[in-house]
């Protein structure tokens, strides 16, 4: 049945001594719900609390319960007005809410002992990451060893699904940003070189930057962000499904099934998706180069070898190697650590792929610095 009770009102009238807010109808929560009812009350109420005091007269309420009670006592700033004017039954109610409305949280206080806590805070978290992936690492040369006894009884079914997940339905995307990034380096570094007659050394820098830098880690990059969060994902259903339990109870490492044949998979792949990366790119670099600057690709391979060496090559191999190691491991990682709830399996996934990210960034400026002298 509807309900038949007059609807909540809230008047307003600015008289000579002040101002003067007036309810009436019924304040209980069935007809405070109602959209039109509660959009006309709290616009009322936001004008009369910029209006400043006011005399406040509730004897025309009808009916009023713990909701409207509420309504109002947050209306008044969590205090009694200065002027008030109601029936007893109501003023009963209105206490019974301010006696058990909770004041507002404090905000807190910022000392020097409270970012001290923050700090030794972060750094026993991340003492806590930094155990649990070296002992991961130690766990996976240990199944390498074991591996290298045993090869026929390696996980070779799971090395060879994941290194068809991971590299082979990973190479239309690479192949196309690898592609547009050769195009528009070659386009850009071509409108600063044409200004000082240098055009065919657009063969050096192209070679050097994609081959050395930025192919190895534009595939890194790409494939933290689409397999290392897959991993993640993987292992963390596994945890939200109780079957990494399952495993245990059966006596099933889950290491040696788990683990190393992600590792093993992500080393194998990440050297041909960084050439394959790195190939497109310098295909768009030549074509860029070719249609801008006149450099012809006839030109561009007989000049590439004898302007980057083949050092620079050997070494983009070996970071990428090193990159996929680190994200296999990062991405098992965090997908161990997530607990059996739908949130922590989303932050885990987020977190893999920014500690993919910064840990393949950081690891290139280490190369970077450890190998200046290597092909240049």
């Amino acid at each position: 049945m509807p309900d038949t009770a007059p609807a909540p009102t809230l008047t307003l009238q600015t008289r000579a001594d002040g101002h003067t807010v007036t309810l009436d109808g019924c304040w209980r929560a069935a007809r405070l719900a109602e959209p039109a009812n509660w959009q006309a009350i709290t616009r009322t109420l936001a004008q009369c609390t910029r209006n400043g005091p006011c005399t406040w007269d509730l004897r025309a309420v009808q009916r009023l319960d713990h909701t409207g009670a509420q309504l109002l006592w947050n209306a008044w700033g969590r205090q009694w007005p200065a002027q008030l004017e109601l029936a007893a039954g109501q003023h009963a109610m209105l206490e019974r809410v301010a006696r058990f409305t909770t004041p507002p949280p404090k905000p807190p206080r910022l000392s020097l002992l409270t970012l001290f806590l923050k700090l030794g805070e972060a750094v026993w978290f991340v003492i806590d990451h930094a155990k649990g992936m070296l002992r991961l690492l130690g766990q996976l040369l240990l199944d390498s060893l074991r591996l290298v006894r045993a090869p026929r009884r390696g996980p070779w079914r799971d090395v060879s699904g994941n290194l068809y997940h991971i590299g082979a339905t990973a190479l239309p995307i690479t192949a196309l940003v690898g592609f547009m990034i050769g195009i528009v380096l070659a386009y850009l570094m071509s409108r600063q070189l044409r200004q000082f007659g240098a055009d065919t050394f657009i063969v050096n820098i192209l070679g050097i930057a994609l081959i050395r830098e930025l192919g190895p880690m534009l595939a890194a990059i790409l494939i933290a962000g689409r397999s290392g969060s897959a991993i993640t994902a993987q292992i963390g259903v596994m945890r939200v499904t109780e079957e990494l339990d399952a495993m245990r109870v059966m006596g099933i490492a889950k290491g040696y099934r788990l683990v190393l044949p992600r590792a093993i998979a992500m080393a194998l792949a990440m050297p041909l998706i960084s050439i394959w990366t790195t190939a497109a790119s310098m295909l768009g670099g030549i074509l860029a180069a070719d249609l801008v600057l006149g450099v012809t690709p006839a030109y561009f391979f007989a000049t590439l070898p004898d302007a980057v060496a083949i050092g620079n090559l050997w070494l983009a191999l070996g970071k990428s190697v090193v990159f996929g190691l680190l994200i296999a491991l990062i991405g098992c990682h965090y997908g161990l650590r997530v607990k059996p709830n739908t949130e922590s399996l989303g932050q885990g996934t987020t977190a893999s792929v920014v500690t993919s990210i910064t840990i393949v960034l950081l690891v290139d400026a280490l190369f970077a610095v450890l190998f200046k002298n290597v092909g240049i």
